[in-house]
């Protein structure tokens, strides 16, 4: 091969974007700074006992034509640093919903608050959606105001065990996947931001109505069961049992103050860039009078 010609196919894969890249570092490994849980220690099944069971400290839950099931905190937090390490089920997962989220619904059915890390299952070949959200008052019967940001990660989730955390304080909620932050949702209004106290769950369930392509696939359970793996539970936080003052809000910067140091900002912005298929606040056929926080910047 000649020098030019070397030269010129260098020039071209510079040119193009590696989809295969890591992030850039984020210069800061907060989840460092919270001791693991056993599942026992910090949580309870809520639904479908049959269908979960724990070995050497990892949490599996599954679903099958019969049942899903679920799991929550033994009690509600005001704020907190929570995160998990979780593996997905491999091949064909449409409709099929694994997640791991913050809410108050049996608190206040039908005006509950919630911030998301759901898993939206895919087909055959196709990378799975990892969808953020956060809503308050919403009640699950086409009034919630949902506020989706949703990735394909820069790896598989199928085939090792990573770590999604969600830090929430009283000013802000930031969404971390290996300790690289992908979103930051800052208070902007009492209105747009959850302020109630809320449990922390798991769960793995049939969504097939929207989960996969908005309902184009749906759950197949000649591919049962779906699994979900967790382990490595972090749950540090301020209880809402506890007495009012005494306890801190944490922090994922390395500093202990709120939001993001630089290097982490721009570790979000690169995953952002190169890994977000959709914004809420981009999404032209929603009403943004509803979600005023899409005027500002930050998100």
């Amino acid at each position: 091969m000649s020098m030019a010609l070397v030269f010129f196919t260098l020039i071209l894969l510079l040119a193009v974007p590696c989809t295969g890249q890591n992030p850039p570092s984020a210069g800061y490994n907060p989840s460092s700074r919270f001791r693991t849980v056993g599942f026992d220690q910090a949580f309870r099944n809520l639904w479908g006992l049959q269908h979960q069971r724990i070995d050497q400290g990892t949490l599996t839950i599954w679903l099958d034509r019969s049942s899903g099931s679920g799991f929550k905190s033994l009690r509600p937090y005001q704020s907190g640093y929570f995160s998990a390490a979780i593996k997905l089920q491999t091949g064909y997962t449409a409709g099929v919903i694994t997640s791991f989220y913050l809410s108050n619904n049996e608190a206040h059915p039908g005006d509950h608050d919630e911030i998301d890390i759901e898993f939206l299952g895919t087909t055959l070949g196709k990378p799975y959606t990892l969808q953020t959200n956060v809503y308050m008052r919403g009640s699950g019967d086409g009034r919630i105001i949902g506020r989706e940001m949703k990735f394909n990660l820069w790896f598989d989730p199928t085939q090792d065990f990573h770590n999604y955390a969600i830090l929430w304080t009283p000013t802000e909620i930031i969404f971390l996947v290996d300790d690289v932050p992908i979103r930051r949702y800052p208070r902007k209004t009492d209105a747009t931001f959850p302020l109630r106290p809320m449990w922390v769950y798991g769960s793995i369930w049939d969504a097939s109505s929207w989960a996969t392509e908005n309902g184009k696939y749906k759950a197949d359970y000649h591919y049962q069961p779906f699994l979900g793996r967790y382990r490595n539970f972090r749950v540090s936080g301020c209880s809402a049992n506890g007495s009012s003052g005494s306890c801190s809000p944490p922090s994922v910067s390395s500093s202990g103050s709120s939001g993001l140091s630089h290097q982490q900002a721009a570790a979000m912005a690169w995953v952002q860039q190169n890994h977000m298929v959709y914004n809420y606040c981009r999404d032209l056929s929603r009403d943004r009078t509803l979600t005023p926080e899409c005027f500002a910047r930050a998100l």
